[in-house]
């Protein structure tokens, strides 16, 4: 176990580590790790609704690809507790990627994907019932633009520099009334 936190980017490109971020649970349990500063299986269980046994062997296949790692105890020698080596990934198969790494990506990005689309049905249907102000800031957008390639990576760029500063709150104190938001960013070139 290490003391250290590391940097707070990781990219994957590696296809079985990507297999092994594509599972809903996995996926659950990462978001949950890397918002808490640590966690057991027993309370990752109740997050993604397995048993703390099934929730213990997810922890390990990722602990197996350096996704998470043990953390120190909290007082309780006998409590093992997890947390996320990295508060953020990205994948990218590479451009050059043989079939294997090209799916690996395209799976974990359908996790992501399906994932996303769970959390805004469910902002809709509750959305009426939310205070006024997380109504009126709640935003939904989509932009057609024309774009060359290079002004899209800057695009790219700046959007991922805004977010930047919020993804350090994750383990810090946030500010009163402050609540987790997914933001969802997509910038894909479409068909000509």
């Amino acid at each position: 176990m290490t003391e250290a936190r590391p940097e707070p980017l990781r990219m994957v490109s590696d296809p079985q580590v990507m297999r092994a971020m594509a599972h809903p649970a996995r996926i659950a349990i990462m978001e949950f790790l890397s918002r808490k500063d640590g966690g057991t299986a027993t309370e990752c269980a109740e997050i993604v609704g397995l048993s703390p046994s099934a929730t213990s062997y997810h922890l390990r296949a990722l602990a197996k690809f350096g996704l998470v790692e043990q953390a120190p105890s909290r007082g309780d020698a006998r409590e093992r507790v997890w947390r996320t080596l990295s508060p953020s990934l990205m994948v990218d198969a590479g451009r050059e990627a043989g079939p294997e790494a090209r799916a690996a990506e395209q799976a974990v990005v359908e996790a992501h994907a399906v994932l996303a689309m769970e959390r805004t049905r469910d902002w809709l249907r509750r959305a009426g019932d939310e205070p006024p102000e997380w109504y009126d800031a709640a935003l939904f957008n989509e932009a057609l633009l024309v774009l060359t390639a290079e002004e899209l990576a800057g695009l790219n760029e700046a959007i991922t520099a805004l977010l930047r500063p919020y993804h350090r709150r994750h383990r810090a104190d946030p500010p009163p009334g402050a609540r987790a938001v997914a933001v969802q960013y997509r910038a894909v070139p479409l068909t000509q």
